[in-house]
């Protein structure tokens, strides 16, 4: 499986971090061992001292597919949780600075959390959800899907371009502004539409 990321999708968190607001998604990849274990915590990695948090959006495929249009992108998922994006932003404005990949700050193993997953409803408007993450319990970041640059169909379409997508992809959508550094023991929790999904413990 693959765990494709979109970078920027959010022009205020852009612009929190000092970067242009794409005219196209940026997208980034993840290995498989990037995925952190349910119910295990992410042990704070030693070569980074900022390891921040990004709350996503995070759609699961359901359908292979390849030059999917944008029309038809709706018919290949059918599940969405809430992610976490964890990135050691001291090692990424290094590579950054240098002209160099940054995988290694983003792509290590556990750098990728999901909540559980819940079923897309017909009563469900993706263009106009409300995601939540709370730190040590207070609110530090709230997104909603309509303040998307590229909504998950257009992603799909354009992401499938290059990649085939496959039964159980999954596809990180981009994190609104509001991120911020971790310390040991603090204690992170996901929420979509006020359901809590996900619970990440820093160890």
């Amino acid at each position: 499986m693959k765990i494709i990321c979109i970078g920027r999708n959010y022009a205020e968190h852009a612009k929190e971090l000092n970067n242009d607001v794409p005219t196209e998604p940026v997208i980034f990849m993840k290995p498989k061992n990037a995925l952190l274990l349910p119910d295990k915590p992410l042990y704070y990695p030693e070569f980074t001292d900022d390891l921040q948090y990004e709350c996503e959006l995070v759609v699961k495929i359901s359908k292979n597919g390849k030059y999917i249009q944008e029309k038809f992108a709706r018919k290949y998922y059918s599940e969405i949780t809430v992610g976490l994006d964890f990135t050691a932003r001291d090692l990424q404005q290094k590579q950054k600075s240098k002209g160099l990949p940054w995988e290694i700050a983003k792509s290590f193993d556990g750098s990728a959390a999901l909540g559980e997953w819940r079923p897309i409803t017909p009563e469900m408007n993706l263009d106009n959800l409300h995601f939540e993450l709370k730190l040590n319990d207070e609110t530090v970041q709230n997104g909603h899907t309509k303040d998307m640059i590229f909504n998950i169909n257009k992603i799909i379409e354009y992401v499938s371009g290059f990649f085939t997508l496959n039964i159980g992809d999954v596809i990180f959508t981009g994190t609104p502004a509001g991120v911020g550094s971790l310390n040991v023991y603090d204690k992170l929790e996901g929420y979509l539409e006020n359901e809590k999904l996900l619970d990440v413990k820093i160890r």
